[in-house]
């Protein structure tokens, strides 16, 4: 990769919770992406235990996300401010 790619990209934290978390092998992975996608595809990169989070361009759907609490998203072309927080959960958490 280029150095310097990231540069001007936003900085999205991805929270992980329940078994994501157990998957991810840690709380919380600070990544550089515009879109929920990519911040998405970065998370498979980084976490092995997470691949196949995107399936055919969409969050599984045994996954749930939600952006800084407030909303869950279901777009993976929305785009991302800087300072996000992504929180992953399992679909059934919270029964």
């Amino acid at each position: 990769m280029r150095r310097g790619y990231y540069k001007g990209m936003p900085e999205v934290i991805v929270e992980f919770y329940g078994i994501p978390r157990e998957r991810a092998g840690r709380a919380e992975l600070m990544v550089r992406a515009a879109t929920v996608g990519a911040a998405l595809a970065e998370v498979e990169r980084r976490c092995p235990g997470l691949r196949g989070l995107l399936q055919a361009g969409r969050l599984a759907e045994h996954y749930r996300l939600s952006l800084d609490g407030r909303e869950f998203l279901t777009d993976c072309r929305r785009a991302l401010a800087d300072g996000a927080r992504l929180l992953l959960l399992s679909a059934d958490a919270g029964g």
